[in-house]
């Protein structure tokens, strides 16, 4: 039985069901692969785990990755499973994107450049004033967007997916608005994928084969019997199956998973020129050295 240590980008949650899913049928087991599931307690370096050999491979987002590789970390993908509509999440006023000029943003990486550039983003394809990135207040309340603006510590959170945070706001009964990336200019990376270090996919290519492979017989039974799959979830989460808010984000997040587990380089090379004209990479390393669709397809 060969041990595989996951890292999550985040807490066990819906997102992360077609893992659960398997993991419960035994179907890790059956293919010979004990998955260990890593949940990060605070903001974890993924790629800098992998290297010291904390965990074999992790779940992150496509715009780190490519800030990573930028870096010169080493790391490369292998596999998406989860494409949702993400983007900023605006307070009852703000009505367009050019109304957020000027407002406070929540963001993770405040107070980086990252918040800022994908308003100011939003604001120019809107119509709105150029070069307003200086001109934002940065606040960091971690990953608690909603909690943000129902405690008016922000205006606006970037970074939010349609079927967490803004399902989560309705349900909270906070009037809010959601500008998606892709409609207002900026490279829709509010996806999940799957990376590791290129040395070890290429050492131990057969295992990460084996975990795609089960992934998608994941997706697949997501899909397919989703009573059975809530059950799974529920259960391994320790959840209340009544709990509306935990069945809504649940029920919102399925639709969001991908039989396609491929990315093309057309998507990267446009998302590195975004991050590099706004100052978020200094280095366009090129799809071909952090991606690899050679097991997704």
């Amino acid at each position: 039985m060969k041990t595989l240590r996951l890292g999550l980008e985040w807490f066990l949650n819906p997102d992360h069901v077609p893992l659960l899913l398997a993991k419960d049928r035994g179907w890790f087991e059956d293919a010979g692969l004990a998955v260990e599931f890593i949940e990060p307690e605070e903001h974890l370096d993924a790629v800098e785990a992998i290297e010291k050999g904390e965990m074999d491979c992790a779940v992150t987002e496509p715009l780190h990755l490519v800030e990573d590789r930028a870096k010169g970390e080493m790391c490369v993908g292998f596999a998406r499973f989860l494409h949702t509509n993400g983007g900023v999440m605006a307070k009852a006023g703000i009505e367009r994107p050019r109304d957020m000029v000027g407002k406070r943003i929540q963001y993770p990486g405040a107070p980086g450049k990252g918040g800022p550039a994908i308003v100011a983003t939003m604001v120019e394809a809107d119509g709105g004033p150029t070069g307003t990135e200086d001109g934002y207040g940065r606040v960091n309340n971690s990953f608690y967007h909603t909690d943000a603006l129902a405690e008016d510590k922000a205006d606006v959170a970037t970074l939010v997916f349609h079927n967490f945070e803004i399902v989560e706001a309705r349900h909270r009964g906070l009037e809010v608005n959601h500008f998606a990336l892709k409609d207002w200019g900026v490279p829709d990376f509010c996806q999940l994928v799957l990376i590791t270090h290129p040395d070890k996919l290429a050492e131990e290519r057969e295992t990460f084969e084996t975990l795609v492979r089960v992934l998608r017989r994941g997706v697949d039974a997501v899909k397919q019997e989703p009573e059975a799959a809530r059950e799974v979830y529920f259960r391994l989460t320790d959840s209340d199956p009544d709990d509306a808010l935990t069945r809504a984000i649940y029920d919102a997040t399925v639709p969001a998973f991908t039989h396609d587990f491929s990315m093309s380089a057309d998507y990267y090379r446009q998302l590195e020129a975004w991050m590099h004209e706004r100052g978020l990479i200094s280095e366009t390393p090129g799809a071909e050295v952090y991606w690899t669709n050679d097991l997704a397809l």
